[in-house]
């Protein structure tokens, strides 16, 4: 990660947790820590084991004197470093001049340094945004309306800080939605959101986009600007690990694994009163009140266990893959690595045996702190059935890419083999954005031949069909089929043009 908040270094891939954490890299007033102070270690009688990572408020937890306290008792200590440069943070665990490094996924797959993930800190849930510039360009509220814009021919800007999650959740858009593309744009690559924002703000710019973390995206929002999506609506996207060296994992197991169980146990303290994880971020990050609110509502910190099941039931995988992916078609990354083979659930066993005992403990008198401490106590609550009517009148955010084409038979609305594999691989895709805030329209359209209410019917069972069938693939999400018929053609094309015969999958906002 560069500075997530923009300190003298860019910050490096946030997710900040992109403006994702976008939102939370602290630079004075953003979410990323200014200090410059010296690296925090215990004293010299203790081993000492070397961290690197950068000012993310997510990351405060391994600067604090308490951790160290911990450590102190089994003879160890703790010096932090920050490493702007995720490459050269990489390099430095290579080169032995470090035990550990905090990173985002995404930066761990890039960079793939000499080590192993050994444990997860968080995920950005809401910090890290996509903004839109709406009061420059009034009709400009969705994606789809992005893409409109660009076809006028107008020369356009996006700003974002590079070498953070606010350059990956671009990416993300870039791959997954038909209405943007990076290349469409002047690219303006700043250090951190704050400068990201000021671009925005500068009416003398062209800036369509800008890519943001908390506190900018709340300010923003009230400014009239449109969040098209941020880290809440895919709430997976940006993900930060710890990853030990292969020197440390060979040599120093025993030490690995008391660090591990040290942190998570700061961790589990946190999650029954976060009060006191609240107070250090404020105090570590030198923000206000409000903005470590901002800070502690837009990032979840996995606890022991849950970070043990993500490694055990193979959930991590699908987030090594589905990460994997984006920089493949980005071409940050020439193939999906083998995910079984970049982490190590060993280390952390000891920390979640101690927490489950816990668990055990306190589940008869204090049932909502053991969910807390499964992670359970973060799922969804009960989706609200929206009717298609609420569906179809929500704003929209975007058009989802369908790679390959999604076919029927001549005439019917029975899906072809080639294209239950496209929808196939469109569920995986919808299933990594929330259910709580994002709908889906499946609208169906056919060519100008033959009566408009034939086409019509066969457009709405083609829908049908394509909604049912995205069903089957676990699609949770609150869902609408509406066909078109042949009314609304693809510009430019003629109304009897076979490529006007398509499906499109249009995500929109909910619960807003």
């Amino acid at each position: 990660m560069s500075s997530r908040a923009g300190g003298p270094p860019p910050i490096v891939y946030i997710l900040g947790v992109i403006a994702v954490s976008l939102g939370f890299w602290s630079q004075k007033d953003t979410l990323f820590s200014f200090s410059k102070g010296p690296s925090i270690s215990i004293n010299s009688d203790t081993d000492e084991l070397v961290i690197l990572g950068d000012t993310f408020s997510g990351y405060s937890t391994f600067r604090s004197p308490e951790l160290n306290d911990e450590l102190e008792k089994a003879g160890l200590s703790l010096r932090f470093d920050n490493e702007f440069d995720q490459a050269e943070r990489a390099a430095r665990l290579e080169k032995g001049s470090a035990d550990l490094i905090v990173t985002t996924l995404d930066q761990y797959l890039k960079h793939k340094p000499d080590g192993k993930i050994v444990g997860l800190i968080d995920r950005t849930v809401g910090a890290d945004a996509v903004v839109l510039n709406t009061p420059k360009y009034p009709n400009l509220k969705s994606l789809n309306d992005l893409s409109q814009l660009v076809a006028q021919g107008q020369p356009l800007s996006l700003a974002y800080a590079t070498d953070t999650p606010s350059e990956f959740l671009a990416q993300v858009l870039d791959i997954r939605f038909d209405g943007f593309n990076m290349s469409d744009f002047n690219q303006l690559k700043v250090a951190e959101a704050s400068e990201a924002w000021n671009e925005l703000q500068n009416t003398n710019q062209n800036i369509a986009v800008a890519v943001l973390w908390e506190p900018f995206v709340s300010q923003a929002r009230e400014q009239g600007h449109t969040v098209v999506l941020s880290s809440e609506d895919a709430p997976n996207a940006i993900l930060d690990v710890i990853v030990a060296s292969d020197d440390m994992i060979r040599k120093e197991e025993e030490q690995l694994t008391e660090f591990l169980s040290a942190y998570y146990r700061r961790m589990d303290q946190a999650t029954r009163n976060d009060s006191q994880l609240k107070t250090l971020i404020q105090t570590d990050g030198d923000l206000s009140a409000a903005q470590a609110d901002l800070v502690i509502d837009g990032i979840d910190f996995f606890t022991s266990v849950e970070a043990g099941r993500w490694m055990e039931d193979g959930i991590l995988d699908k987030r090594i893959d589905a990460t994997a992916a984006i920089l493949v078609l980005s071409g940050q990354l020439a193939q999906v690595p083998i995910a079984t083979e970049l982490y190590s659930d060993l280390f952390i066993a000891e920390a979640v045996a101690n927490t489950e005992s816990l668990i055990q403990l306190v589940q008869a008198d204090d049932p909502e702190l053991a969910k807390f401490l499964t992670g359970e106590a973060a799922s969804t609550p009960n989706q609200v059935a929206l009717t298609p009517e609420v569906i179809q009148s929500s704003q929209p955010i975007g058009d989802l890419q369908v790679r390959g084409e999604v076919k029927f038979g001549s005439g019917s609305s029975a899906i072809a083999n080639e294209g239950q594999q496209t929808l196939a691989q469109l569920a995986a895709e919808i299933n990594e954005f929330n259910t709580e805030t994002v709908a889906i329209r499946v609208i169906g359209h056919t060519s100008k031949t033959g009566a408009a209410a034939l086409n019509q019917s066969l457009s709405q069972q083609r829908a049908e069909a394509v909604v049912n069938y995205l069903k089957s693939q676990a699609v949770a999400h609150n869902i609408v089929a509406e066909g078109k018929g042949f009314s609304e053609p693809l510009a430019g094309v003629a109304a009897n043009d076979p490529q006007n015969q398509r499906t499109e999958i249009r995500l929109v906002r909910i619960n807003q």
